[in-house]
């Protein structure tokens, strides 16, 4: 067995003591007369002159996501520099229908860089009635552009049944966000009562089996989207989401996923593209190069690059723990795949921006008990069939694929690349860290980079799976990682909620939030500490929480 996100979460502990589903069977129903947009609208990718925006027409009361009913709709979209849309930017017509489960996405072009729009769907034809929420999204910067400041949200892992969604809601409410990070596991693949939170399951997946089909996914897809915080927060800023294994199966790799049983649920294939064809429908992304794929750089005038990546689709089997352990270090494993790993190495060491961001949805930063000097004990790990570098925690981050990670550590140090910055998520937990050269030789020997790792929006942590009070185990544990990994300058296990990364020319800092109680769709949340890195330096430091009132995105 690999040693999954929970196995971690429990060792974290031990230091401290089928087939689509009718439309009939869906349990989200709607009262509508005729069509309608009981989805949201959403808005992705922002470029300096497009930006990807996304709804979904339900065209009567039994077309359904994943139902396939229902014949072809036509839609007209509208960007206006006004909310009164007295101002058009760009409009147009599309037709969609049960092939793409009638969503509608459209590469809106034709816009102005760094610039605030308004947008909206209405139906056509025998539509005519049914019109959309209005949203608001915003271009980049121009390549060119002369940026002071950047904020974004940073969020991953939001379980439906684990609780409401109100790390979403709280980052509407700033006014401070230019855009969405999204790190993974927007949705879960669980049926209903499988993994919910620390009481259970607060409300119930749809389908109520593990997804697997077409139909499954969308269905799934479509339950998250009638959210209302989750609704909010896509209609307030472009997203740019990456998605991790959960959107597929747990611990997914190129071939298959711990969650996957060929025998009772077909071939891995199928269900990864059932899974990739549902996830580009529902989202608001734009693939990268050609066809399908996910991975994609966005440019944000001369301040940043942000660099999505994708480590499932790519990536080899997660090695074993015990016996497996020596594959970790195999100079032939990967998590990214040679050509994303190409892609970015050339594009993190050739950036023009000045900031290198990297969405980046598992951990990269070592955890392993203990960090072992490789030039000193290689005879010692090789009798004992150990990796190099000492034992890894969790070989489904970049601890399993330590090649991988050294090729991105060798092409920082042989380039003499600066500021790089990852963004990460999955671990359910929040963690600041430097991303040393030698994690046994740490400081002296320097460090690469910086990694900042939110929270979960709600999926399960360590006080969540032990069923104990938060705080009351957890801070024993989180000194022992900090005592043998000593890169690790902050870590909390209990928490759940979200970031905000501000990006200036001095610095990238990411300001932390709690969220309270995840069965109260109204609980508060607070900040809870502030981490940096400055221009130039590989290190981090304690910094003050950022002023919201210091940065509001133009409204026009």
């Amino acid at each position: 067995m690999v040693i999954s996100r929970r196995a971690l979460l429990r060792s974290a502990a031990a230091f401290s003591g089928a087939g689509a589903v009718a439309a009939a069977s869906h349990s989200v129903a709607f009262a509508q007369a005729g069509p309608a947009f009981h989805h949201g609208v959403a808005s992705g990718d922002p470029l300096p002159d497009r930006v990807v925006l996304w709804t979904r027409i339900t065209p009567s009361s039994d077309a359904l996501p994943g139902s396939g009913i229902g014949g072809a709709v036509s839609v007209r979209w509208e960007v206006s520099r006004d909310a009164a849309f007295t101002s058009l930017a760009a409009r147009g017509t599309v037709t969609t229908g049960p092939e793409r489960d009638h969503t509608v996405k459209i590469d809106a072009g034709g816009l102005e860089p760094d610039t605030t729009y308004f947008y909206r769907f209405a139906g056509l034809g025998d539509a005519a009635q049914a019109t959309s929420p209005v949203g608001a999204t915003r271009t980049a910067p121009a390549f060119s552009a002369d940026v002071s400041r950047l904020r974004f949200g940073v969020v991953s892992c939001s379980n439906w049944e684990a609780g409401y969604f109100a790390a979403y809601r709280h980052l509407a409410d700033r006014g401070d966000i230019d855009a969405i990070i999204h790190l993974g596991d927007y949705l879960y693949e669980y049926g209903a009562g499988e993994y919910g939170g620390k009481e259970g399951s607060l409300r119930f997946h749809e389908p109520a089996h593990d997804i697997v089909s077409l139909a499954d996914y969308r269905i799934r897809h479509g339950q998250y989207k009638t959210d209302p915080d989750l609704q909010r927060l896509h209609a307030s800023v472009p997203w740019i989401p990456i998605w991790d294994d959960h959107e597929s199966a747990n611990d997914a790799w190129r071939n298959g996923a711990e969650n996957h049983d060929p025998a009772s649920q077909g071939p891995w294939g199928m269900r990864y593209r059932s899974a990739l064809q549902a996830y580009l429908e529902w989202m608001p992304v734009r693939p990268g190069g050609t066809g399908d794929r996910l991975y994609r750089r966005l440019q944000f005038g001369d301040l940043c690059e942000l660099s999505m990546i994708d480590l499932r689709s790519y990536r080899d089997e997660p090695a074993a723990a015990g016996t497996g352990w020596p594959a970790v270090d195999a100079t032939e494993r990967t998590i990214t795949g040679a050509d994303q790993m190409s892609w970015l190495v050339t594009g993190m060491t050739t950036a023009a921006a000045r900031w290198r961001l990297i969405g980046n949805p598992v951990m990269i930063a070592p955890l392993v008990v203990p960090p072992l000097e490789p030039a000193t004990t290689e005879a010692l790990t090789q009798m004992l069939g150990l990796p190099r570098g000492g034992i890894p925690i969790n070989t489904d981050q970049w601890d399993g694929y330590t090649a991988d990670r050294r090729r991105i550590i060798d092409a920082i140090a042989t380039t003499g690349t600066a500021n790089v910055v990852f963004l990460t998520g999955d671990i359910h937990s929040t963690w600041a860290s430097e991303l040393p050269m030698n994690p046994a030789n740490y400081p002296a020997a320097g460090t690469a980079a910086v990694e900042f790792v939110v929270p979960s929006v709600t999926s399960k942590n360590i006080d969540d799976i032990l069923g104990v009070p938060e705080r009351s185990v957890s801070p024993a544990a989180e000194e022992a990682i900090r005592q043998v990994n000593r890169h690790v300058r902050y870590v909390e296990l209990d928490s759940h909620g979200y970031g905000v990364c501000e990006v200036t020319p001095g610095h990238v800092q990411m300001d932390w939030f709690f969220v309270g109680n995840l069965a109260d769709p109204a609980t508060g949340a607070r900040h809870a500490l502030s981490y940096r890195t400055r221009d130039g330096s590989p290190t981090i430091e304690p910094a003050a929480v950022l002023d919201p009132a210091a940065h509001r995105p133009g409204r026009s």
